[in-house]
């Protein structure tokens, strides 16, 4: 059956060992970081504060959300939320990752154009990766490559969100490394800290579009396979 195609873990392996790899570095490196103190005491929520106000945004709240590492900026309701272990803790890691969602306000407050095109891409990105799924299989089930293909189309849009993330996240994760630093809030252990708590993370985004596009490589190979047969 299709569902236990062994091609599939051909196209799927490098992303998913990828991607346990990345799960692991950002557990060790946050469980490692966040036992760390900041050096100027501030939670996540304070360094958040300190730095949208550094940026003229004082207007963006700052909100606690439940939750492990579910830390966000909400560009709808231009909301920063931050996870508790954040929010409360004076740590390293909560001061990196603070700072990184504060990168996000400031690329939505500056206009930041891939921040933007990829905030159009959500309804696309959400409609390709089920529809796409959808129409893949049914093609599949009967046997008709014009659907296969459709599918591929639609998932197409899953792909390039996941592509423009990863510049938006790297860009984010500078940006927060900048602020920090002009801010003097971070001295030598602090960046070193910072910085491997964000390429740890940065990581995740790495391995998520290295997964999209292994399933869309796949689903191009079952579809050439198929017209190829009906040729």
């Amino acid at each position: 059956m299709f569902y236990f195609d062994p091609m599939y873990f051909f196209f799927a392996a490098p992303a998913l060992l990828l991607m346990l790899y990345a799960q692991w570095q950002v557990h060790r490196t946050y469980g490692k970081y966040a036992q760390v103190a900041n050096m100027q005491h501030l939670s996540g929520a304070r360094t958040a504060r300190w730095l949208l106000d550094s940026a003229g945004l004082q207007d963006v709240p700052i909100e606690e959300t439940p939750g492990n590492l579910t830390d966000h900026y909400d560009p709808s309701k231009r909301v920063l939320r931050l996870s508790s272990g954040v929010y409360n803790t004076p740590s390293v890691a909560a001061m990196g990752i603070a700072a990184h969602e504060v990168g996000h306000a400031v690329q939505h407050n500056t206009g930041y154009a891939p921040m933007a095109l990829r905030s159009t891409l959500v309804p696309a990105a959400n409609i390709g990766s089920t529809l796409g799924y959808v129409f893949f299989i049914l093609g599949v089930v009967v046997q008709f490559s014009g659907l296969v293909w459709v599918g591929i189309l639609l998932f197409s849009g899953a792909v390039l969100f996941s592509l423009l993330t990863l510049p938006v996240e790297l860009d984010a994760s500078g940006r927060a490394k900048r602020m920090l630093r002009s801010l003097g809030l971070t001295g030598q252990t602090e960046d070193q800290g910072v910085e491997r708590v964000l390429s740890a993370a940065a990581l995740t985004y790495v391995a998520a579009l290295l997964q999209a596009v292994g399933t869309l490589l796949y689903y191009v190979w079952i579809a050439t396979g198929m017209q190829r047969s009906e040729d």
